[in-house]
């Protein structure tokens, strides 16, 4: 298999994954809805989601992993000048570990919280559930709204304005998609926003409307990517 077929491969199924694990998540679990609920309420249902919801987290920490090839192959297969190849190699790659780093809490840590906070009992409950869920609210803002959302968003945009940026400067695949990746890339930028000054503890809404419209653009630009990479 040519570098082209196989970064057209990785272009078409990471999007087809991560969102495939993003609807499971929302029927199973109301995601991303439920990321703005109380500790106690998300442990309660994550610990009635069983193993099929653990093993939909896990589905979506091994499609952003999947972006660490795919940044190196598309920027390899698009053989732009090498300080753009090497910039779109490097904050890719962030962008993946970034990803990565944020959901990796839920198949590995809240699956034990989850089961520390219901199976809390004895005089003493009240006070460990709320030490269990103190201990989730930190890993949620950390990981979470800083590490998977503000950096994630972050590095995501920027990488989407480098292959922007690389694609209109050679003749690989049509250069109107590198135009299209611009206003993707910016509007995941205006997502680093939400949670951040003023809007730190309650998130700025419409950075919260743009971010889920803006993947599913990004999603579907990447699809188009691998197409273009196969045709042309």
């Amino acid at each position: 298999m040519s570098v082209e077929a196989a970064t057209a491969v990785l272009l078409i199924a990471v999007p087809i994954v991560f969102n495939l694990a993003f609807l499971e998540l929302g029927r199973a679990f109301d995601y991303p809805n439920i990321l703005r609920k109380e500790p106690d309420e998300i442990l309660t249902r994550f610990h009635a989601g069983g193993s099929g919801l653990i093993l939909r987290w896990e589905a979506l920490l091994v499609s952003a992993l999947a972006m660490l090839p795919l940044v190196v192959l598309l920027a390899v297969s698009l053989d732009a000048a090498p300080a753009l190849t090497a910039a779109a190699i490097v904050v890719g790659s962030a962008a993946a570990l970034v990803q990565a780093l944020g959901l990796v809490r839920w198949p590995f840590a809240v699956p034990e919280l989850a089961r520390r906070h219901a199976a809390a009992d004895g005089p003493e409950a009240d006070a460990e559930r709320r030490s269990i869920e103190l201990v989730f609210a930190i890993l949620h803002r950390l990981l979470g709204v800083g590490i998977g959302e503000h950096l994630g968003y972050l590095l995501t945009g920027t990488w989407t304005l480098l292959v922007a940026a690389s694609v209109v400067s050679t003749s690989v695949v049509p250069g109107w998609l590198g135009i299209v990746g611009i206003p993707i890339g910016a509007a995941l930028l205006i997502g680093t926003l939400e949670f951040v000054g003023p809007n730190e503890e309650r998130g700025w809404p419409l950075a919260g409307t743009i971010v889920p419209i803006a993947y599913v653009a990004w999603s579907l630009w990447l699809v188009t990517l691998g197409i273009a990479l196969v045709v042309t």
